[in-house]
């Protein structure tokens, strides 16, 4: 059908540490860093874009550094966990020894609605987990990073199913299910499993009911915002409106350059965005120097000098390629 939701576009997080973050993505990871550029909204903030090897939608985690943030405290209605797809469960064995080893704190494999998952931390305390899809369907998994340090066999793949955890359960549920289209597939005692369009582990959301732990608040280590993908500007259009007929908090309209996007809260501690697939990341650079240096949309081109001199650079030339 026309103008539905399509599936996971991209989560962005807070990170304490630009550089750090590089490093954990890029070489413990092995997701390409396919756009260093800065937030839109607040240039003295890195914006980096970390995917598969040609920057597919639904397969982006993004980050700010936000100049002088606190640290997250995980809690009640926030986006608690990131997902992120591997090809099997024997894939799942590799990164507990890979985390082992690059000393990546970690949690053992366990199984929810079929999948098993690999749950493991950064050093801000950002919680994420690894998900098997040897048994899932759906939106097929993007090409690992050709430069990556994990074999393709074993590497990731994008984004998997996201945790939110809420006590407004009900009314998040309605919200997703009756305006966004998403389908309640499965519970799984306080855990609730929405899936956009059958599209599997990268068009589903995991609704973690929670009533008696205290708030989030955000900060590094924590998630912003997690964005669902529509096809092109038309779509998003359609979008735009029905957000606004529903009387949600809203943004309208944001060209971001390399896709378009609206945001809204479909409660007020919690933010979503609705993003285009785009012109994509290598619309102003070559595959071979996408990541290395500052990018900007031309609508920032003239503020540069300024904003170079308010961020501390960092080398993101790729690092190791040793597969372990």
């Amino acid at each position: 059908m026309p103008n539905q939701l399509t599936g996971l576009h991209h989560l962005t997080a807070i990170t304490s540490s630009a550089p750090r973050i590089f490093h954990f993505m890029s070489s413990i990871l092995g997701l390409h860093l396919i756009k260093k550029t800065v937030n839109q909204d607040d240039v003295r903030t890195y914006h980096l874009y970390f995917t598969d090897d040609m920057g597919t939608p639904g397969t982006d985690i993004t980050f700010f550094d936000f100049p002088g943030i606190q640290k997250a405290q995980h809690g009640n209605n926030e986006i608690a966990r990131t997902s992120f797809r591997v090809p099997s469960d024997d894939a799942l064995n590799y990164w507990i020894n890979r985390f082992d080893e690059q000393r990546v704190r970690h949690d053992a494999i366990t199984e929810l609605f079929g999948a098993k998952i690999l749950p493991f931390h950064d050093f801000d305390g950002q919680q994420y987990q690894l998900i098997s899809d040897e048994h899932n369907h759906g939106i097929p998994a993007g090409t690992p990073w050709r430069h990556s340090p994990v074999p393709p066999e074993f590497a990731i793949g994008g984004l998997g199913p996201e945790y939110i955890t809420t006590d407004h359960h009900e009314e998040l549920i309605s919200i997703m299910t009756d305006l966004l289209g998403f389908e309640k597939v499965a519970k799984d005692g306080q855990y609730t499993l929405l899936e956009l369009n059958h599209g599997g582990h990268g068009a589903q959301v995991i609704i973690d009911y929670q009533r008696l732990i205290p708030a989030a608040y955000q900060g590094f280590g924590g998630v912003h915002h997690l964005a669902f993908r529509t096809d092109d500007r038309d779509s998003l259009q359609y979008w735009i409106k029905k957000i606004g007929g529903a009387g949600l908090d809203a943004s309208g309209f944001v060209d971001r350059f390399y896709f378009a996007s609206e945001y809204f809260r479909p409660i007020p501690e919690l933010l979503f965005e609705i993003a285009t697939d785009g012109q994509g990341f290598l619309l102003d650079e070559t595959y071979e120097q996408a990541g290395v240096h500052l990018e900007l949309p031309p609508f920032l081109e003239d503020q540069r000098a300024a904003i170079e001199r308010n961020l501390v650079p960092f080398n993101t030339e790729p690092q190791s390629t040793e597969k372990l």
